[in-house]
């Protein structure tokens, strides 16, 4: 399996799909998923991209991080495999903790990128409380303690017994996440407040939030774009995994954006 080392020995999978010759698409997953979840978009984006994924540090097959770190942390380990895979410009998609990665590249390495789409995200996520008070249940009852809560909030009512395979296997991501990995995380996303920073973004961004987030309210989108010089906005009728909910549109407004 593919990996890189980043500059504190952490090991990051990844993984290309697409033609060789196609123009670079990187991929960020969200909190307590892995590069699999965006599988419903890869048979329309491999006709025209090389899809670079891969698992943020903590999550799926990459290794685990030293605590404590930041999203500034999220988004060196992008430039890092970027770098080390002589890519020297990509297009951007991240959701959630994702997209907080993305805003961040936008901020501090812009001329790597062609594109930005952030995608059911915030640049700044609830209070200290509240995730303090998730890591707190994932250390005392590890990660099976959490996962109904986080299904609920993920998915609207009606997707979850209408596709349990699609939920089962986010569900599955989920319980495979490490616990220190995930509350890692948890505490970087807990740290970060890019309202101020992502007005100095000036790559052509999309945003594109679900009607029904409760885990990224639309409204949190609708600050985004609106921050951001010229960025689009999309609003898709589902909850926080809005590429699995509504996968069709969601890849189509994508695609769309990029020119594909």
């Amino acid at each position: 399996m593919p990996y890189i080392a980043c500059d504190d020995g952490v090991s990051l999978h990844y993984r290309f799909d697409g033609p060789e010759t196609a123009p670079v698409l990187v991929m960020s997953n969200s909190l307590g998923t892995d590069l699999g979840m965006w599988e419903p978009q890869m048979p329309a984006l491999t006709g025209a991209f090389r899809v670079l994924r891969y698992d943020t540090r903590g999550h799926g097959l990459s290794g685990l991080s030293p605590a404590p770190y930041g999203v500034d942390r999220l988004g060196r380990d992008v430039l890092a495999l970027m770098d080390e895979l002589k890519i020297g410009q990509a297009a951007f998609c991240g959701l959630s903790m994702g997209g907080m990665t993305g805003m961040w590249l936008g901020v501090h390495a812009p001329s790597r990128f062609s594109h930005l789409v952030l995608c059911n995200t915030a640049a700044r996520i609830g209070t200290p409380e509240v995730w303090n008070t998730r890591i707190a249940t994932v250390r005392q009852g590890g990660m099976g303690a959490i996962v109904q809560g986080v299904i609920q909030r993920w998915f609207t009512e009606g997707f979850v017994p209408a596709e349990p395979q699609a939920v089962e296997k986010i569900s599955a991501m989920l319980l495979a996440t490490a616990l220190e990995g995930y509350c890692g995380a948890c505490e970087a996303v807990r740290d970060m407040d890019q309202r101020q920073d992502i007005a100095a973004i000036r790559n052509p961004v999309l945003v594109i939030a679900g009607t029904h987030d409760l885990a990224t309210p639309a409204a949190d989108g609708h600050l985004v774009a609106d921050a951001i010089p010229g960025a689009r906005y999309v609003e898709l009728p589902a909850a926080h995994l809005s590429n699995i909910e509504c996968r069709d549109a969601f890849t189509a407004a994508l695609t769309g954006f990029l020119g594909a």
